[in-house]
């Protein structure tokens, strides 16, 4: 990745950083402030977090984790888009899946990047946000690009997620307020989209993905 030029003192980046793990935000945080043009602002420990001090601190950039208790990542960028437009917002998180990039670009983040790059890339990451570049990690936007968009329905991925714990068509029609019969239609589509022999394996093929 080419360096984007640093910042000067007077107009450093200030960040905010959202991730429900205190040692990964204390790190990613420890490590960003090292650097002379990114100031980091504030730690956000879940969406609703980093959509409240997003508002009150205004941030260039939010490092955003996607999955975190409550709102999502992905949730949270949508909506804190939408509360402030002037904050950027880079994905960075440990699951590279294709359907959370996509996923994550339609929400309106700004790049999405993999917890395990060095720590001079991240921060290169931040600065080409900042300046209103586009940051994708190469090889998970090319096996994007290659999968497709996620083929499951907004119905077909609730129940999906419900189904994740074991739950029965009963009780996951009891939730979304559906039939029994309806779910299991829902189900066996998704099953058949994803290519898998069960709901189980359906469900795996989904998370794997990044489609639920």
């Amino acid at each position: 990745m080419n360096r984007t030029p640093a910042c000067t003192p007077t107009d450093s980046i200030r960040l905010l950083v959202a991730d429900d793990q205190a040692l990964v935000r204390g790190a990613l945080a420890a490590l960003l402030e090292l650097e002379p043009d990114i100031d980091v602002v504030g730690a956000a420990a879940d969406g609703e977090e980093a959509l409240r001090l997003a508002v009150a601190l205004t941030p260039d950039v939010c490092l955003m984790d996607i999955q975190m208790p409550g709102i999502d990542g992905i949730e949270a960028t949508r909506r804190l888009r939408e509360a402030s437009p002037a904050t950027r917002v880079l994905i960075v998180t440990t699951f590279a899946r294709p359907g959370y990039l996509r996923d994550a670009l339609e929400a309106g983040a700004s790049g999405f990047m993999v917890k395990d790059a060095p720590a001079e890339q991240l921060a290169d990451a931040v600065r080409r946000t900042h300046a209103g570049l586009r940051v994708l990690d190469p090889a998970l936007a090319e096996k994007s690009l290659f999968e497709g968009a996620n083929p499951l329905s907004d119905r077909e991925r609730q129940v999906l997620r419900l189904a994740a714990d074991g739950r029965s068509a009963a009780a996951i029609a009891a939730e979304v307020f559906l039939s029994a019969g309806t779910v299991r239609n829902h189900l066996s589509a998704a099953i058949g989209k994803t290519g898998a022999g069960n709901r189980a394996q359906a469900v795996r093929v989904a998370q794997d993905k990044g489609w639920i």
